[in-house]
């Protein structure tokens, strides 16, 4: 059986977020710190506590990634991306696996690229006034912009946003995608 330690630092690999990792590295270091100078006097511990603790101590790392992910909706604590690491560890990638699908059906796209695809002959000059007033061109800019199209026009924009944009330039005949 692993010890708690052990098992933190396991779960601690497949922690999506540094905040997380952080939090159980100071776990681990106050940890170490109680058991390197027991003292005397311990703060009193309430007793649902303790069998919270006791319980938590007790999961199988796929059950602490669980709990972890369970933790973050309802607690509505964001995802913060880790930077890339060189090789992942091997005892990561069945949790990777099994919240994979579920990641997917929470998550929803908010943020979109705006590409405009292609336009109708008739509709360019009403396309080229839009585009120049979306990305601040001169004329002769916007003009370049549509007529290389396919190209994307914008970058991160919101849903809605994005959404707007494009019904807008759908309406003056062009035709546009949401990546």
């Amino acid at each position: 059986m692993l010890s708690l330690r052990q098992s933190l630092v396991r779960a601690t690999r497949s922690m999506p977020t540094r905040l997380a990792a952080r939090q159980v590295a100071i776990r681990l270091q106050s940890t170490a710190a109680a058991a390197a100078a027991p003292t005397t006097e311990s703060a009193p511990v309430d007793p649902k506590i303790s069998s919270i603790v006791e319980s938590i101590s007790k999961l199988t790392l796929l059950e602490t990634a669980s709990l972890i992910s369970e933790l973050k909706t309802q607690l509505n604590i964001p995802d913060i991306a880790l930077p890339a690491a060189g090789a992942a560890p091997a005892a990561a990638a069945p949790a990777a696996e099994e919240e994979a699908p579920a990641k997917e059906a929470q998550e929803e796209k908010t943020i979109f690229s705006i590409k405009l695809e292609s336009f109708d002959a008739k509709s360019k000059p009403k396309i080229i006034k839009e585009v120049k007033g979306l990305l601040d061109l001169s004329l002769v800019e916007s003009k370049k912009f549509v007529e290389a199209a396919p190209k994307v026009l914008k970058e991160n924009v919101a849903k809605e946003d994005a959404e707007k944009i494009k019904a807008t330039l759908e309406a003056l005949g062009a035709k546009v995608s949401l990546e």
